[in-house]
């Protein structure tokens, strides 16, 4: 089993940064390509952010494309989000994701692993 832990969730204002890390332990192998969803009240779990592997592909939602960056250290076993110029409309629970194949993908149900969630709140 794969077992992924959120950190890096809080609250601050409309325009500040936060950067979220996602660890995975476990069964590590398994660990290819990691993602991002978020979920706001009353909302469906919807895709932030995708990396490959090695970390040389990435995608974005069109909502957070410039503002926010993806990365990965394969030697720490994490996965981070660089959240940057941050809206209200940015406030809900973060959840790290990862799937065993290697390449990035934006949808919920191409991930196998999820965390249980972090919680971002930007006030205005």
């Amino acid at each position: 089993q794969v077992q992924l832990v959120e950190s890096g969730g809080g609250l601050v204002q409309a325009g500040g940064s936060l950067r979220l890390s996602c660890a995975h332990s476990g069964r590590t192998a398994s660990v290819g390509a990691m993602g991002w969803f978020r979920q706001a009240p009353g909302k469906e779990r919807d895709f932030v952010a995708a990396i490959s592997w090695s970390g040389g592909d990435t995608t974005y939602a069109d909502s957070v494309q410039g503002r926010f960056t993806i990365s990965r250290d394969n030697a720490k076993n994490t996965c981070y989000l660089q959240m940057n110029n941050l809206k209200p409309e940015d406030t809900a629970v973060y959840y790290c994701a990862a799937r065993s194949p290697w390449g990035a993908a934006p949808s919920r149900s191409n991930y196998n692993y999820w965390g249980q969630g972090t919680q971002v709140t930007v006030s205005s």
